[in-house]
């Protein structure tokens, strides 16, 4: 059996690059808060979700809505108008994470298919089948702060589908309770969907080095002639006593692909690659590969490797807490 690719879609173009390139099913979000890649520039509006349901379904590919932030006090309506209005537009599931989201979308959207976002950090298996049991969820994607005998441990104890990342950006925390960036901008990427905004990044020259800066702090600072990595504070470089170094993980990217065997004999349902804030031609070129992986896999042939390499933070990657590198 082939894994499923859950590939990743920031825009309508990217959403169709990706169909065409082999994904079997699109993730997105609308243009609001909603989402936890509320980013400018991004996203989909209500015409255009539709248009591209339709396209992935003609062309054989699923599409699921992410509506995985947090709704604000009072505010709920925007969250649940998202719900219905990605019922409306005919996409094969939400992603959602607040236990009142779900609860909602289960008594008012019954026939709509929920899967539990990686927001909601549910990784042991009575957590899995309490979101089955309470609120009909059919998928989990998992944080990324297991290894694959861990999630091999929960397939065991559940019938509920799991999706894994494989590739893309890392985050090394618990997904879902992570405060670092809304400390230093104000704003949090559990509620207002946004982690290290680019608002609030900022580039300086000092004395020679060159300082990169998220909300008046500074996460890195590096030579003049080195490569300057996007400041998010998980993976900043920090003092400590004597020592100066990366405390939980360099800035590189998570590529997994070389566990996909592992992965299949876990259990796995599907392939989840991070990147919604990324160009379409990224994209198209992640998905083709993983796409050829996963079927060579399947057909019991030897799989690629590299080919993925140019495509990493850096030029540099990490499996993460699938090796237990860092935790």
């Amino acid at each position: 059996m082939v894994m499923e690719i859950v590939c990743p879609a920031g825009t309508p173009a990217s959403l169709r690059a990706a169909v065409k390139a082999g994904a079997h099913t699109v993730y997105c979000g609308f243009a609001d808060e909603t989402n936890a890649r509320n980013f400018p520039g991004l996203n989909f509006d209500r015409d255009e979700m539709r248009e591209g349901v339709k396209f992935a379904h003609d062309h054989g590919a699923q599409v699921l809505v992410a509506i995985n932030t947090y709704p604000r006090a009072g505010a709920e309506a925007i969250w649940h108008r998202a719900v219905a209005d990605a019922e409306k537009c005919g996409v094969d599931a939400v992603i959602l994470a607040d236990l009142g989201l779900l609860a909602y979308a289960a008594k008012h959207h019954p026939g709509l298919r929920r899967h539990l976002s990686v927001q909601a950090a549910a990784a042991n298996a009575d957590m899995l089948n309490f979101y089955a049991s309470e609120f009909g969820v059919k998928r989990v994607v998992l944080p990324r702060v297991l290894s694959v005998p861990e999630i091999a441990a929960i397939n065991a104890e559940t019938e509920v589908e799991t999706e894994v990342f494989v590739f893309g950006g890392l985050c090394v925390m618990a997904e879902g309770r992570c405060s670092l960036s809304s400390y230093a901008t104000g704003l949090s990427p559990n509620m207002n969907g946004v982690c290290s905004p680019a608002s609030h990044v900022e580039y300086h020259d000092d004395h020679g080095a060159l300082s990169a800066k998220l909300g008046g702090f500074t996460i890195h600072k590096v030579g003049a002639d080195e490569p300057a990595p996007y400041p998010t504070l998980c993976k900043g470089c920090f003092s400590a006593g004597d020592a100066t170094g990366h405390l939980f993980e360099d800035p590189v990217s998570l590529n997994a692909e070389k566990l996909i065997p592992q992965l299949a004999k876990a259990g796995v349902t599907a392939l989840k690659i991070e990147g919604r804030q990324r160009s379409r031609s990224y994209v198209a070129q992640v998905v083709r590969n993983f796409r050829a992986a996963v079927e060579a896999q399947a057909a019991g042939r030897p799989m690629p490797q590299g080919m993925l390499a140019q495509l990493t933070e850096g030029q540099a990657a990490t499996a993460g807490a699938y090796k237990k590198t860092w935790r």
